[in-house]
């Protein structure tokens, strides 16, 4: 027997099946988000080469699109928890496609003119500001569609779409700025944003659940808001702590391989695929067997733990390829399996960290709890690629792999005890 629910008006039921669109919504409109964030860096050469730019000011228009997306993810979440998830994904969505429409017809050399850099530094920052709503908002989303006992699987489905549309980008973004241009690149990122935005509208709605609940506490006024928890904001921390070695795997992995092992372009390209493939599995695994165990605090612990001895055991690999008389091509070897083991670890923990931190906050208001975790995955992200290079040119490689081994240290003892 199919199991009903009435809409949030009470007119029409809704079947349990239609969670599934709610999550195939929530995974398209991360991917789309995903292409452009993650799309748009990977091409950075030709960024430069278009736009006539040196590295500090490339450095400086990217970047701003990883700090529109930091500083913007909380109140995305608080808007969320008040006009609900279709409202502000629709905004977000529709706004961030007319954004990068915008920088389409504007802000894209050609026909030989140039866009000055503000030009450019003020597109990627409004892309990342409107952009921020679609994390927070498409999750709560998932969590309300979705029980107790399927949110981890669900909202792990959800983070895989992150990889999922950052791959995406980098096989088809590249390709088009140099061919193409970058109207065109610009263009299609806002073309997946207008379709996404179209299916939100279709099949998005407020979860039943969510709308009794809230209900319920706006009519009694108790309860304090997921701002003023301590533990929202531990786990908020201990997620920024681990984003740090996930960060450095995904930006310096490709870098370290090629300056420090030599390695080719086809070894750099496996290793980030294995790293990412194996990354979104993991997801989607440890979402449905937390799920089944209801340990995802525990589960939580046990990631910490084993990537702190993984970035060890990296270091270490790291440090005998230049102390240890051993070919190289073997100690290569070693590292790649270093590099993929470290980096599946160290991301696999994603959907269940999230389901966590929206269970502690109640599924209505999610979208401020996922929208502080997502402030401090981001701001973690953007400090490690600001931060690492200098710790390697002060040391070496070595150091910088037990750097990372180290905040994933302190983010073991920041996250939340398993409860008994």
């Amino acid at each position: 027997m199919t199991t009903v629910a009435l809409s949030p008006a009470g007119s029409a039921p809704v079947s349990r099946h239609h969670r599934w669109k709610v999550l195939g919504v929530g995974v398209a409109a991360n991917a789309s988000f995903s292409a452009a964030f993650s799309g748009i860096p990977t091409t950075a050469v030709f960024i430069r080469s278009a736009y006539h730019l040196g590295n500090a000011e490339l450095g400086i228009a990217l970047g701003l699109l990883g700090l529109g997306i930091a500083i913007s993810e909380l109140p995305w979440g608080l808007l969320t928890d008040r006009w609900g998830d279709r409202a502000v994904l629709l905004a977000g969505l529709g706004l961030t496609g007319l954004a990068l429409l915008v920088m389409a017809c504007f802000v894209a050399p050609m026909h030989g003119s140039v866009p000055p850099l503000t030009w450019l530094a003020a597109g990627m920052l409004s892309v990342g500001l409107l952009g921020g709503s679609v994390n927070g908002s498409s999750g709560r989303a998932v969590m309300g569609w979705f029980r107790e006992g399927e949110r981890g699987l669900a909202m792990s489905i959800r983070q895989t779409a992150v990889p999922l549309g950052g791959g995406i980008g980098a096989l088809v973004l590249p390709s088009l700025a140099a061919h193409a241009g970058f109207a065109v690149v610009y263009g299609v990122l806002a073309a997946a944003c207008a379709l996404t935005a179209v299916l939100t509208w279709l099949w998005v709605r407020e979860a039943p659940d969510i709308v009794t609940t809230t209900a319920k506490t706006a009519a009694t006024g108790t309860g304090r808001g997921p701002l003023g928890d301590p533990m929202l904001w531990r786990m908020a921390l201990a997620i920024g702590l681990l984003c740090v070695p996930q960060g450095a795997v995904v930006a310096f992995a490709t870098v370290f391989l090629r300056d420090f092992a030599h390695a080719n372009v086809l070894t750099l390209s496996l290793t980030m695929a294995a790293v990412q493939g194996g990354a979104a599995v993991m997801r989607v695994w440890s979402g449905r067997w937390t799920d089944r165990h209801g340990n995802r605090r525990a589960y939580l612990l046990a990631c910490a733990r084993l990537s702190v001895v993984l970035f060890v055991v990296l270091a270490g690999v790291a440090w005998a390829t230049t102390a240890v008389p051993i070919d190289l091509s073997i100690m290569r070897v070693a590292l790649v399996a270093a590099i993929v083991v470290a980096g599946i670890s160290v991301s696999a923990w994603h959907g269940v960290g999230f389901t966590e931190m929206a269970t502690m906050a109640g599924v209505q208001r999610a979208g401020t709890a996922l929208g502080l975790g997502n402030t401090g995955a981001f701001t973690a992200l953007g400090v490690t690629s600001l931060c690492l290079p200098h710790v390697l040119a002060w040391s070496s490689w070595p150091v910088v792999w037990l750097v990372t081994a180290g905040s994933a240290l302190m983010a073991l003892r920041v996250l939340p005890a398993v409860q008994k």
